[in-house]
């Protein structure tokens, strides 16, 4: 299983870094991340394999959404089933 993690802000020191240690503490495994600078704005997207993660979704969703607020940033998790639904044409 696996999740998309994507990521909106203002460009600081250390955003890749904290996203990543919430997974490794989540043991959610980081397989693939694209990052670009806009100006000043920082957007990431990270795709993540869940299937070991000892949290639940919720939870973790939950703790990347407190890491954004802590950050001033916008961190959103989804499950790859409702993204690619999403996403279908």
């Amino acid at each position: 299983m696996k999740a998309v993690i994507s990521v909106i802000g203002k460009d600081t020191v250390g955003i890749l870094a904290a996203v990543s240690t919430v997974c490794a503490e989540a043991n959610a495994n980081v397989q693939d991340v694209t990052q670009s600078i806009l100006g000043d704005i920082f957007a990431m997207i990270m795709v993540v394999d869940i299937s070991k993660c000892n949290l639940e979704l919720s939870e973790l969703r939950a703790r990347l959404e407190t890491l954004g607020q802590e950050r001033g940033l916008q961190i959103n998790l989804m499950h790859e089933d409702i993204f690619n639904s999403m996403h279908r044409i």
